[in-house]
């Protein structure tokens, strides 16, 4: 995208934000049209409960394609309900179910709603069912990541429906299929997005965050994977070291993984790991970087060597000095070896910046004009890659992380706090409101 059209688009969002009902001090906290949202929200609170107990007891594991499209069919009929123009962009050219894309058009700014159909249990995994732990909590697979905030994005357009707001909305929402393992190839299993991205003023995720209901994601941190592969001269261990011979492949990949640790560990939000490593006369590593086998001798020196890992970077920038480092690392080879390293970009970094922050003081002054305690950020350290990273370049505001609160995602302990529905509502749909309130668009 053009420098200037990414700098008219961040003045025109937030000259949006600043125009705000709820920034000037001498109005009253809460609008008419506000005071009607929160009440259709709290009206329909029942009906939000029935919604997340019937998706959430529908199992759609990444992999289970026909799950996903069956929850993405419960939730396109939702947004049909309420006007949207919706579509179904099939995911086989990348191997996953595809993606829920629906379109409001208006006359405001392009708000775009990111959320996600697929949970991290498939249907042989024991915990399938939403169980009511008392009136507070449930707990269920996928309660929190997210079948919870997609309910949220639901009911929230539903309050601003009722209210008579979402008429002249300009409104994009992504459902993606496979947040949760990701299609092959990356980019094109996440082109819905990034072209929805390329139209959108702002993006808004859904996600569960930290699971504190008072905080909100600016910064993601992104994540590549690596591949260092390192190969030695074979002789008879009685010979190593010796001027032919060199150290081996698995001594020089213990000296390229401790420069790794020297030269990179202490930058702040910056994380290198090394998850595999198989080291011998032969090694074989399969096309996941997950599992392999290795065989040698201890009277042989070490051919070859080969370890996968993952690094994690708050912004490009960051990403690109801490590639360039290991890059150097590894061509300072010992004797008699010679090593190579390969990266590959998987959810970018979602850097915090002057628009993200913009964006989460108004989600602040929303929650705190309904009644409620103050928005603050979570720290990037606290928050892992999802799709809202995509976006990044693309809007001129984002931010993430303000899905239905709870605990243990992920685990079969996943637990949703349901007390915290109406008011995670409630501040998505006002939020929404407020951003919507200008005369012209970008």
């Amino acid at each position: 995208m053009p420098t200037s059209i990414r700098s008219f688009r961040y003045r025109v969002a937030v000259a949006i934000i600043l125009a705000s009902p709820s920034t000037s001090p001498a109005q009253s906290p809460l609008t008419r049209v506000e005071q009607a949202i929160a009440r259709s929200v709290d009206a329909n609170n029942d009906s939000a409960l029935a919604l997340l107990e019937r998706i959430v007891n529908l199992n759609s594991g990444t992999l289970n394609l026909v799950g996903v499209r069956q929850v993405g069919t419960i939730l396109r009929g939702e947004l049909d309900a309420l006007g949207f123009m919706t579509r179904w962009d099939e995911g086989e050219a990348f191997h996953r179910a595809g993606h829920l894309v629906a379109e409001h058009s208006g006359i405001g700014p392009r708000i775009l709603l990111i959320g996600h159909l697929d949970t991290v249990f498939e249907p042989d995994h024991p915990f399938q069912r939403f169980e009511r732990i008392d009136q507070k909590r449930a707990r269920g697979p996928g309660i929190i990541d997210m079948k919870g905030g997609d309910v949220i994005i639901i009911q929230a357009l539903k309050a601003l429906k009722a209210a008579g707001a979402l008429d002249r909305m300009n409104i994009m929402v992504i459902m993606n299929g496979d947040e949760e393992k990701p299609g092959h190839p990356l980019a094109l299993a996440r082109q819905s997005l990034t072209d929805l991205a390329q139209r959108a003023d702002i993006a808004i995720g859904f996600e569960d965050g930290s699971g504190d209901p008072h905080k909100a994601v600016i910064a993601r941190r992104g994540v590549a994977s690596w591949n260092l592969t390192v190969k030695g001269t074979a002789a008879h261990s009685s010979q190593i070291f010796r001027e032919d011979v060199g150290p081996g492949g698995i001594f020089e990949t213990a000296r390229i993984l401790q420069a790794f640790r020297e030269r990179l560990m202490g930058q702040q939000y910056l994380t290198f790991n090394p998850g595999v490593a198989l080291g011998g006369t032969s090694v074989a590593l399969d096309s996941s970087g997950e599992r392999g086998s290795a065989a040698g001798k201890s009277n042989v020196v070490a051919e070859y060597m080969s370890v996968t890992g993952d690094l994690r970077t708050l912004s490009a920038d960051q990403l690109a000095r801490a590639k360039a480092t290991m890059r150097g690392i590894v061509a300072e080879h010992l004797p008699q070896t010679r090593s190579e390293i390969a990266f590959e970009d998987g959810y970018p970094p979602l850097a915090p910046t002057e628009g993200n922050m913009r964006l989460l003081h108004a989600a602040d002054q929303a929650n705190r004009d309904l009644g409620y305690d103050s928005v603050t950020a979570t720290d990037p350290l606290k928050a892992g890659a999802a799709d809202i990273s995509f976006t990044a370049g693309l809007v001129p505001m984002a931010i993430d992380g303000i899905g239905l609160a709870g605990w243990d995602d992920h685990t079969a302990k996943e637990v949703a706090d349901l007390s915290t529905l109406p008011m995670l509502t409630k501040r998505a749909a006002v939020l929404l409101y407020r951003l919507s309130q200008t005369n012209g668009t970008p």
